[in-house]
C-alpha cells in the first residue's frame, strides 16, 4: 500500500510546534499595532506577470523558482513567490494613492518557491510582509528596520545586527554598474555559471552570489557606497543617525545588494553575528520607489521587508526559547452507562460556555482507561459520570494532579464548581 509523505520542501506544523508559530504570530500583532500598520491578505496565486514584472525577469525567482500554471480558463498564473508586488498590486488595484499617505500594510502569507531545501528553507513557507507605500523619507527606512528589529527581540532573539546599504538611485548607479562590469570581465571564465549569465542580465547581482567560485573576486570589487550620489548620501546618513537613535545595532555591508530588481538606496538584511558571511538572513528588504510605475501605477516611493516565520523559529530555538507542553484540556468528561452521554454533553457544553477547556471521554471505553486518557490531555480536574451519579443527580470531581479527593457535586452545580477551582 502507498504511503503518502508530505511534497519535497514542505512540512507538517505538529502540535508541538504550535507555541512558536502562536507567539511568532502574536508578536507579529502587536509589533505591527505598534508601529501604525494595517493588516492585508492577498490571493495565495496572481497573474504571472506582477512577479515577472515586479521582481524582474533576472532574478532567481521568476528565472527558476516560480510555480507557474495555465488555469482551465487558459490564464497564466502564479502561486506567490514573495509579498511586495502582490501588496502593491492591492495598493493600485483597490486605490490606496487616495488615502492618506503613506499607507502603512503587513501580512503573514504562504509563499512558494521551487528552490533547495534546506534547513529553515521550503519550497512553501510562511512570511511576514509589511511595506510602507507612498513617502521617500529616511525616516520611515529607519522606522520598517526598526520594527523588524523589535519583532526579533520580542521573540528573545539576540545577538543579530543588520547589514546595510544603498544602491543609489537608478540614473546614478549606471557609471558604477558599468565600471563592476570593466572589473569582472577579465575573471568570467572563473565565475559561476549564475554569474556568467548575470554579468550581462543584472550585473549588480555578481556581488549577491554565495557561490564558493565568485566569493574571491567580491571583495576587490569596487564599492557602490564608497560612490554615492549626494541625494542618496544625505538619504542613507539620515537612516543611519536614526537606527542609531532607536537603538538599532547595524554595520554598513558594502556588498549588499539583494536579491531582487527593484531595489533602490535603502537596502537591509538581519544575519545572526555568529554569521561570518550573512548566509544564514533572517530577514531583509529595501526600498523600491520604481516599483509601483513598473506595475502601471504613478511614481510612487516606497519600502519593506520579508522574514520567514520557519527562519525566526529557528533563531528561537537557537537561542534557547523553549514553551511548556500545552494541555490538551482543562477538564475531563468520563461517563459510562446508559444515558450518561446526553448528560456528558450537556456538562461539556456548559463548561465550555464557562470557558474551561473540556473534552468528553469516549463512554464504550472503561473508567480507568479513560482516566488515562485524562491524564494524558493534561486535564487538572476530571468529571466521573455513571448510571449511578446519573440517578442520584451528581458527578464526581476528582482532582488530577494527585492533591485532594475526589466528592460528588451537584450536576447543575458542577460547571460552576469547576470553573472556580481551575480560576482559583
Amino acid at each position: 500500500m502507498t504511503r503518502f509523505q508530505a511534497p519535497r520542501g514542505t512540512q507538517d506544523v505538529l502540535p508541538a510546534m504550535q507555541p512558536y508559530w502562536q507567539a511568532v504570530l502574536d508578536a507579529v500583532r502587536e509589533v505591527t499595532r505598534l508601529h501604525g500598520f494595517q493588516r492585508i491578505d492577498t490571493p495565495v496565486f496572481e497573474d504571472a506577470r506582477v512577479f515577472e514584472k515586479g521582481s524582474g525577469d533576472s532574478t532567481d525567482i521568476v528565472e527558476k523558482e516560480m510555480y507557474v500554471f495555465e488555469d482551465r480558463g487558459g490564464d497564466r498564473l502564479a502561486l506567490t513567490p514573495e509579498g511586495t508586488p502582490a501588496i502593491v498590486r492591492a495598493y493600485l488595484e483597490h486605490g490606496m494613492a487616495s488615502w492618506p499617505q503613506p499607507v502603512r500594510l503587513y501580512t503573514t502569507h504562504p509563499m512558494f518557491r521551487y528552490d533547495r531545501p534546506q534547513k529553515g528553507r521550503y519550497r512553501q513557507h510562511t512570511q511576514f510582509d509589511s511595506e510602507v507605500l507612498g513617502s521617500s523619507d529616511p525616516l520611515v527606512d529607519a522606522e520598517v528596520i526598526t520594527m523588524l528589529w523589535r519583532l526579533y527581540g520580542m521573540l528573545g532573539i539576540r545577538n543579530i545586527t543588520v547589514r546595510l546599504g544603498s544602491l543609489d538611485d537608478l540614473e546614478p548607479r549606471r557609471a558604477y554598474i558599468r565600471d563592476l562590469k570593466e572589473y569582472y570581465r577579465p575573471h568570467l571564465a572563473s565565475l559561476s555559471e549564475d554569474s556568467q549569465r548575470r554579468f550581462e542580465r543584472n550585473p549588480l547581482r555578481l556581488l549577491d552570489s554565495k557561490d564558493e567560485r565568485d566569493l574571491p573576486f567580491k571583495e576587490g570589487a569596487p564599492k557602490l557606497i564608497d560612490r554615492l550620489s549626494p541625494a542618496a548620501r544625505e538619504h542613507h546618513e539620515a537612516v543611519m543617525a536614526a537606527l542609531r537613535a532607536a537603538n538599532v545595532k547595524f554595520l554598513v555591508d558594502p556588498l549588499l545588494v539583494r536579491g531582487l530588481d527593484y531595489y533602490n538606496r535603502t537596502v537591509f538584511e538581519v544575519v545572526p553575528d555568529d554569521d561570518e558571511r550573512a548566509q544564514g538572513t533572517i530577514g531583509g528588504g529595501g526600498r523600491y520607489d520604481g516599483l509601483v510605475e513598473l506595475l502601471g501605477g504613478p511614481p510612487t516611493p516606497g519600502i519593506g521587508f520579508g522574514t520567514g516565520i520557519e527562519r525566526i523559529i529557528l533563531e528561537m530555538q537557537k537561542n534557547g526559547i523553549t514553551f511548556e507542553p500545552s494541555p490538551a484540556a482543562e477538564a475531563f468528561i468520563v461517563h459510562r452507562g446508559e444515558g450518561t452521554a446526553t448528560a456528558a454533553i450537556q456538562l461539556a457544553t456548559a463548561l465550555r460556555d464557562l470557558g474551561v477547556a473540556t473534552v468528553v471521554g469516549e463512554g464504550d471505553r472503561s473508567f480507568k482507561a479513560q482516566l488515562r486518557s485524562a491524564n494524558a490531555a493534561g486535564a487538572r480536574i476530571a468529571l466521573i459520570l455513571g448510571e449511578d451519579e446519573l440517578a442520584n443527580g451528581v458527578v464526581l470531581l476528582k482532582p488530577l494532579a494527585g492533591e485532594g479527593e475526589q466528592e460528588p457535586q451537584p450536576l447543575a452545580a458542577a460547571p460552576a464548581e469547576v470553573a472556580r477551582r481551575l480560576r482559583g
